[in-house]
């Protein structure tokens, strides 16, 4: 059980119970809001696209490239692995590191091109680099 008095000395501390209880709800009913990532989200992505393709990054420091599954199914990219525990001593109060197996899975446009996908990891970011098809891509008609 949570106790919510002040280290004021206040009977209750409101802002202490207003975390608990997002917390509560973001558990039992997800994110507050619709661009809000779900609870423990990881790896974190970051997103971009222009005209030429589409850039995803991951952001997964600590993880082995060699163990991370990636693939590529209709339109839908998906990113598996695991992250290792970190080596602790003591007890621990609170643990904000995630650690454990993890899915990601990112619904692409059909523009997309399979064939030529690219996957990078460099200091802890995983680069998937997505280039449009040619005919997908924006052209300028040239009148005659």
């Amino acid at each position: 059980m949570v106790g919510f008095l002040s280290s004021r000395g206040d009977l209750f501390d409101f802002d202490l119970m207003r975390r608990e209880v997002d917390s509560l709800l973001a558990s039992a009913f997800g994110p507050a809001s619709i661009r809000a990532p779900a609870p423990a989200s990881y790896p974190a992505m970051n997103v971009g696209s222009d005209s030429e393709s589409v850039d995803i990054y991951f952001l997964a420091p600590g993880i082995d490239p060699k163990k991370l599954d990636i693939s590529l199914e209709g339109q839908v990219l998906t990113v598996l692995g695991e992250r290792p525990a970190a080596e602790e001593t003591g007890r621990a109060y609170l643990r904000e590191r995630f650690s454990g197996a993890f899915r990601r899975a990112v619904t692409l446009n059909e523009d997309v091109d399979p064939e030529r996908v690219d996957a990078r990891y460099d200091n802890g970011i995983l680069h998937i680099h997505l280039p449009r098809r040619a005919e997908a891509r924006a052209r300028r008609i040239e009148i005659k």
